[in-house]
């Protein structure tokens, strides 16, 4: 008999968890957030009715600690638990620790779980349960002849896979019989340092294929049925970028065909509540058994606005032992229109993805017709090092594929994330990208549209260089106006013959010159890299100002934090350094032996100590951030002087981590 109960905690942070307590809420429960060190004051600690303390910032210490979940639970009253996704949604023992605890854990049970868990055993659960799979090896055996003589049997090209991984790593798709060998043990030593697990599975690998999801839903009635598909196939390093319901390669007939595998899935493995069934699709119409995750998926809300569903109020009903809300012909015959949903994440695209930390100073969140937005994001909040570079989802429904894609491309021209890199500017190029318009891609879309070269090209225009010296000068003189009480009319104003100021702006390592000439304090004539663009301000608001470029008005929002300009403006995002007044710049990053960290983070491993000869381009720390490792290295040889921090400590953004005296020549 299921437990009844009307307060819910819900361990997990960030736009998940407040997108869980607004649900609950809605619904008539009590909440209850959890938060660490560094979530103090986030919002989904702001939203609860109430919030439990667990700890310090590092996921392990906190969000990661089972005891400490119990505890709140107890402590607060709440009698389930809701996990989000992420962190231990997917954790066997916590299912098993909240149900011996006597609360509900809003999800399926531990044995679903750790059926589901390992790739290698769910593989065969699902041949034995008529799901399709991908040829390949699944075997007890893990000894490297054997992974190596099973890859050949099966045929290259193979992809290598953790068994109890995901998230993209201990992933390797090798094409060479010569390789394999190389990639197994990469992809053993990988999977072992994230999931604790070296076992691997070995899979024919299907390339030009789509990722499909199915939605499934199961009660303890013994009813399990399926939300149509997700089209998840935009994916960087199999991390998914752009996420879409439903798939463009989906017609009515697979739709069937695939849902009725995905509830077989389910139904094998007895599954009650939320969960994805996931499916590679084939350009032949054949599809392919992947995963099955056991929770609710980031990209959920497509679904949701697809179907006109409240996915989190499903989870709690079926939690509380009632009967799904509708059956399965229910369920199809509201389907209407389409959604997109792309991730916004504090990373660099054009430092590899890095992931960003620093102060929001700015964040304005798109709305109107057809538009959702999920984050967690407040101005002047600290984005931390310890948890996801996810940041915000944005999500437009339309009546069609392309009233969907260009709602959400002005969505992201609507939405202001100002202090801290993110891939906004980057999200957007994805949804104009003619491939993507016309929706016939596969898994294999960003790196044959954005690879390197491409991304590196995504620099800023001289036109964005003049926007931005037209922001710190207006910037600048409202500021002086307002110390002197001057009246608007009065700023540009010169008591003898106008003349030009100079401006030097930096973006990263690159640094122009700009001649600014203001007529009538809001007329600007720039040059710059032999360039004339005249620039009219002709609304300037709090942070954004409104300006005509030949013949076209557009906006410009900013954000100052010293002598630096952040500028969101024709769809790029830009920060800028006013170094006009700034002595002659040292040699470049490292080049004088310093190596810092790039980012707030967790020192993994430091390979050198003092006395130690240095090769130029070797590897000397390892550095942890936003769940991602960066092998850190210098552009110098030499020897060793100084180590600054250790294995295992914290260390912030631009902290000595290793003195090298550079060898003279």
């Amino acid at each position: 008999m299921t437990k009844r109960f009307d307060k819910v905690l819900v361990a997990n942070r960030g736009e998940i968890a407040v997108r869980v307590i607004r649900g609950a809420k809605r619904l008539g429960y009590r909440t209850v957030a959890v938060y660490s060190d560094a979530d103090a004051d986030a919002l989904h600690v702001l939203e609860a009715d109430e919030a439990v303390h667990i700890g310090p910032g590092p996921a392990k210490d906190s969000y990661l600690a089972i005891d400490k979940i119990i505890a709140a639970a107890r402590t607060s009253g709440a009698q389930a638990i809701h996990p989000g996704y992420g962190f231990l949604s997917e954790r066997e023992a916590f299912a098993q620790a909240v149900q011996d605890a006597g609360l509900v854990f809003i999800g399926p049970d531990p044995a679903s779980i750790e059926a589901m868990g390992n790739k290698s055993a769910s593989k065969i659960r699902m041949i034995e349960a008529g799901v399709p799979c991908v040829p390949g090896y699944q075997g007890n055996d893990q000894s490297d002849e054997t992974l190596v003589a099973e890859s050949k049997k099966i045929g290259l090209p193979v992809m290598i896979k953790a068994a109890a991984g995901g998230g993209g790593r201990g992933m390797r798709l090798v094409h060479d019989a010569a390789a394999l060998l190389e990639n197994i043990r990469s992809a053993r030593s990988e999977a072992e340092n994230a999931f604790g697990s070296g076992q691997l599975l070995i899979e024919k690998a299907v390339l030009d294929a789509r990722h499909v999801e199915i939605q499934v839903f199961g009660d303890r009635h013994g009813n399990v049925i399926h939300l149509g598909e997700r089209d998840c196939s935009v994916q960087r390093r199999n991390q998914k970028v752009v996420e879409e319901a439903p798939s463009p390669a989906v017609d009515e007939t697979l739709r069937a065909r695939m849902g009725a595998a995905a509830v077989a899935a389910a139904r094998a493995v007895n599954y009650v509540g939320a969960g994805t069934v996931e499916f590679m699709l084939a350009r032949d119409g054949a599809f392919y058994f992947l995963e099955m995750n056991t929770r609710l998926q980031v990209e959920h809300p497509v679904t949701e606005l697809v179907y006109g569903i409240d996915l989190v109020e499903w989870q709690l009903r079926v939690a509380q032992g009632e009967v799904l809300p509708m059956s399965q012909d229910e369920v199809l015959a509201r389907r209407r229109g389409w959604a997109i949903e792309v991730r916004l994440c504090a990373e660099d695209p054009l430092q590899n993805y890095l992931p960003q930390t620093g102060t929001v100073l700015a964040w304005r969140p798109a709305s109107g017709v057809g538009i959702r937005v999920d984050s967690y994001l407040q101005q002047g909040q600290r984005i931390s090092p310890y948890y996801d570079s996810m940041q915000a989802k944005l999500i437009a429904w339309g009546e069609d594929r392309d009233t969907a894609r260009t709602r959400l491309l002005h969505a992201l021209d609507d939405t202001t994330l100002l202090g801290v890199v993110s891939n906004k500017a980057y999200l957007r190029r994805i949804l104009a990208h003619e491939a993507f318009a016309g929706g016939d891609f596969s898994t294999g879309f960003i790196g044959q549209h954005f690879p390197t070269q491409t991304i590196a090209a995504m620099q800023p225009t001289p036109r964005h260089y003049a926007l931005a010296a037209v922001a710190l000068y207006m910037d600048e003189a409202f500021a002086l106006a307002a110390a002197h009480d001057l009246a608007p009319e009065f700023i540009g104003w010169h008591s003898s013959h106008e003349s030009p100021a100079d401006y030097r702006l930096k973006w990263r390592d690159q640094t122009h010159d700009l001649e600014v000439l203001v007529h009538d304090g809001h007329v600007f004539t720039i040059v710059i890299s032999g360039q004339t663009l005249v620039i009219d301000v002709v609304r300037n608001l709090a942070h954004e100002f409104h300006y005509i470029c030949d013949g076209v008005q557009g906006k410009a929002r900013t954000a100052r934090d010293g002598n630096r300009m952040w500028l969101d403006a024709e769809g790029e995002v830009y920060c800028y350094e006013d170094v006009t007044l700034a002595p002659v710049e040292a040699a470049s990053a490292g080049s004088d032996g310093r190596l810092l960290a790039h980012s707030d983070g967790k020192l993994v491993a430091v390979h050198v100590q003092v006395g130690d000869t240095v090769a130029k381009g070797q590897t000397l720390a390892v550095l942890e951030a936003m769940k991602m490792e960066f092998q850190l290295s210098l552009p110098v040889a030499g020897k060793v002087i100084a180590v600054g921090a250790q294995a295992g400590q914290q260390v912030k953004n631009r902290q000595l981590l290793v003195q090298v005296e550079p060898q003279t020549d």
